[in-house]
């Protein structure tokens, strides 16, 4: 399993952001340091139930959980997704319109540049950190190719959940700066609720990825078919007639092949064929942990 200390270095991030953000809004009024706030709390909410979903993935499979707790990662992510952003996207627009309905300009602006410098320059960090994790997952294969089809929803979350920071950090800037500089407060309104738009767009693309991986995704096609040839290239197997798999977590594979062996094998012939194979895939594919080779007719 791939390190997650990107995960504890974002809580870390997200904490002290959102400390300083309120702190600005205090001295401010500005509903769009408002909303930045609120967006910090929870990307750290989301954390803490990340860091959950990795402790509780981790259990050993029981009586109840024979094929272990892997889905519990891919629960709480898609919890994360839809509960989370969509929260803070929608109170993040409501502090808008709320500007909107009481525009006031009050306090020193430079509290908010800045806090809003210096949350820059963390969420770039964490954003950073992200990305390398991000970076190794994926490969050769393209940024949004990689997003589409990865197995392992914490790195998207955080990542996007960075640059949706990053995002709602420049849109806040400008909605304070603008309305400064026009003495306009609806500027600082209208920030805030496209930070919230920002959040629940973000939202709907993790929570259709969450959701699929939830729900159960196969390995990739390319993979399978290299899986069939390896077991038809064994002496004592006429073809693989069927198969399925899924993912049970990012590192964690169940995959059944439904077998035909040559005829006039016994019993324990196609036991120790059976038991090679598996040892043969396992060793070229480590994250396949659980596999089921069935002899078939």
């Amino acid at each position: 399993m791939q390190s997650r200390s990107f995960v504890y270095i974002s809580l870390f991030v997200d904490l002290v952001i959102a400390a300083s953000k309120f702190i600005a809004a205090a001295f401010t009024g500005s509903s769009s340091m408002v909303s930045e706030g609120i967006h910090s709390v929870i990307d750290a909410t989301s954390q803490v139930l990340l860091i959950w979903g990795i402790a509780t993935s981790k259990r050993s499979p029981d009586a109840d959980r024979p094929f272990g707790y892997g889905k519990e990662l891919y629960f709480w992510s898609f919890m994360v997704s839809l509960v989370i952003f969509i929260m803070g996207g929608c109170i993040s627009f409501y502090e808008g319109v709320v500007r909107f309905n009481k525009p006031v300009l009050q306090g020193n602006p430079a509290w908010n540049y800045g806090i809003l410098a210096i949350a820059f320059v963390f969420n770039t960090i964490s954003m950073i950190t992200a990305l390398k994790a991000f970076n190794q997952q994926r490969g050769k294969m393209s940024f949004w190719r990689a997003v589409v089809h990865t197995k392992d929803p914490l790195t998207i979350i955080v990542l996007l959940g960075d640059v949706g920071d990053l995002l709602g950090l420049g849109v806040a800037f400008l909605g304070i700066y603008l309305g400064r500089l026009l003495h306009n407060p609806y500027y600082d309104g209208a920030a805030s609720m496209i930070i919230g738009i920002i959040l629940i767009i973000i939202s709907g693309l993790l929570v259709r990825e969450s959701k699929s991986l939830l729900m159960g995704e196969t390995i990739s096609r390319r993979t399978l078919r290299k899986i069939i040839a390896l077991i038809e290239a064994d002496n004592e197997v006429v073809k693989v007639k069927k198969h399925f798999s899924t993912y049970m977590a990012p590192e964690d594979v169940l995959l059944q092949l439904n077998t035909v062996f040559k005829q006039g094998l016994n019993t324990k012939q196609i036991t120790t064929a059976i038991e090679r194979l598996t040892k043969t895939i396992q060793a070229r594919y480590p994250r396949i942990k659980q596999i089921f080779i069935e002899p078939v007719a």
